[in-house]
């Protein structure tokens, strides 16, 4: 694989910070309590595929620009994924993901960025969504100095796993809220201006994307049998933590991520954002897992609203198994179905038309539509299911469930997140 790293400079304006600030306020139900995190640097990888060389050999010793331009001469299409590592917020990073994002990459003849977003709990809610959010920003509108030429936002598909599916689907729901409070002005950038709606993106995808943090859909307890996760804790002592200058027990966070307030706030659980009209297509890989009903929830609501929605369920199959299971059947399937959506989505070139009431692209390609499919254990036999009738709660019982379940936390009687599995 080709791996060039690069740091991608904080604007010296504010604006990005403070349109994020301003959706966080305008999204929440309640008080809520969180810091508006600092825009710092942001670290990332850019991944290519590296063909007709072994897998040991060292990386060669050449400059980070000489990696990407060698990268580069590789890529033959116009995708550009923008990746976020899963690792319930606090672990793993870009290089801990290289082998599969490298081969998303492959398949797609694009280019990946990987991001590497700052980390809870030393960096609570919203740090990781800013930085994302720069990320994408850079890669539209590049900074001065940086290695590659703007990318057209038709051209970006967002992926990610577990906790990186979180931020892929926080991040789409944050520009839909940016654009739906500010239809003029501009936001200003490393000198620019980017003229509001904000673009966005090609597409959304995520292998078992973690969108509750509540952890209160029923598939947490009903599917345990079929998952590697172990379920949530009744009374939790890990909670009653001790002092400690990293993680503020004054007032106590509750949650490594964010504090308990914020639990059912669409940026920190796009399980409760009711919005994606105009949302980008949409797509979501599952097992028969723990998360599956919160994926299943927000597939339902933005299928019906409008949203191209392509949704698969593996049976019998746990967390991320296509990063994980890659010699059965369905984790090939799994990826190479992931791949081909983000190929799809962003295959688009100059030349296609722009207007949205064509059935198909100039290239003779359909676009994307929704689709939902439930493949079999072992043979993958495929059969078709309904999205907008995949939900299996309504959006009030969601509430409901959300509400209760911070309730209970806030009481002590249910785990906290360092507890559970690394998502």
């Amino acid at each position: 694989m080709w791996i060039a790293k690069v740091t991608l400079p904080r604007p010296d304006e504010d604006d990005v910070r403070s349109v994020l600030v301003d959706a966080i306020e305008s999204l929440k139900g309640a008080d809520v309590v969180y810091t508006a995190p600092a825009i710092l640097p942001v670290e990332a990888e850019w991944t290519g595929y590296r063909a007709n060389v072994r897998h040991d050999r060292p990386r060669l010793d050449l400059s980070e620009d000489q990696h990407y331009q060698n990268l580069m001469s590789e890529v033959s299409s116009p995708i550009t994924i923008l990746y976020l590592h899963g690792g319930v917020h606090y672990m793993m990073d870009p290089s801990s993901h290289r082998v599969p994002v490298s081969r998303l990459a492959r398949l797609t003849n694009g280019r990946c960025l990987s991001v590497r977003y700052r980390l809870s709990p030393q960096n609570p809610f919203p740090c990781a969504l800013l930085d994302v959010f720069l990320s994408y920003l850079s890669l539209l509108y590049p900074p001065p100095g940086s290695y590659h030429e703007p990318v057209a936002a038709k051209n970006v598909v967002l992926a990610g796993d577990s906790a990186g599916g979180n931020l892929v689907f926080a991040l789409v729901q944050l520009i839909l809220e940016i654009n739906r409070s500010r239809t003029l002005g501009s936001l200003a950038f490393h000198g620019q201006p980017i003229e509001f709606p904000i673009p966005i993106p090609a597409g959304a995808s995520s292998s078992s994307p973690w969108l509750d943090l509540s952890r209160c859909m029923p598939s947490v307890l009903s599917n345990v049998q079929w998952d590697y996760l172990p379920p949530p804790d009744g009374v939790d002592p890990v909670s009653r933590f001790p002092h400690d200058k990293i993680w503020p027990t004054d007032p106590p966070r509750g949650d490594l991520y964010c504090d308990l307030t914020m639990l059912d706030h669409p940026l920190v659980s796009p399980l409760a954002a009711k919005d994606w009209t105009k949302g980008c297509p949409m797509y979501f890989c599952s097992g028969e897992e723990m998360l599956a009903d919160e994926g299943k929830a927000v597939a339902s609501v933005a299928a019906k609203q409008g949203v191209p929605v392509v949704w698969e369920q593996y049976e019998a199959m746990p967390h991320c198994f296509p990063m994980l299971l890659e010699h059965l059947e369905a984790g090939r399937k799994g990826f190479k179905n992931w791949a081909a959506f983000c190929a799809k989505a962003g295959a688009s070139s100059d030349d296609d038309d722009d207007d949205d009431d064509d059935d198909d692209d100039d290239n003779g390609e359909a676009k994307l539509e929704t689709k939902g499919t439930w493949f079999a254990a072992k043979t993958c036999k495929e059969t078709a299911i309904d999205v907008p009738t995949l939900a299996v709660c309504t959006m009030e019982e969601v509430a409901e469930r959300m509400g209760s379940a911070i309730r209970a936390r806030m009481r002590g009687q249910e785990g906290e997140a360092k507890i559970l599995p690394k998502l």
